[in-house]
């Protein structure tokens, strides 16, 4: 229990470590190129594809299912809205 409490909070220590400073950088504030809804998207979806993978890789009995790919494309719609320009 101990080994997978350390290897959660590793993966999650080096996405953090990248995850701030590419916030700041990226902020348009700063000098980026995003807004804050636009960076707080691109990191649901980047979570939510690298969580993915790392399940279907992992955990070999999970498979995906109609209502997941569903989910996905409602997603892939939901970064099309945000970064539209209307």
């Amino acid at each position: 229990m101990i080994s997978v409490i350390f290897i959660s909070w590793g993966l999650a220590f080096f996405e953090y470590m990248f995850q701030v400073p590419a916030n700041k950088i990226g902020f348009d504030e700063n000098g980026g190129p995003f807004n804050i809804v636009q960076l707080k998207t691109i990191q649901e979806a980047i979570t939510l594809t690298i969580f993915t993978a790392f399940t279907l890789i992992f955990f070999k009995d999970t498979k995906l299912a109609w209502n997941h790919l569903l989910g996905f494309a409602l997603i892939v719609a939901a970064v099309f809205v945000i970064f539209k320009k209307w």
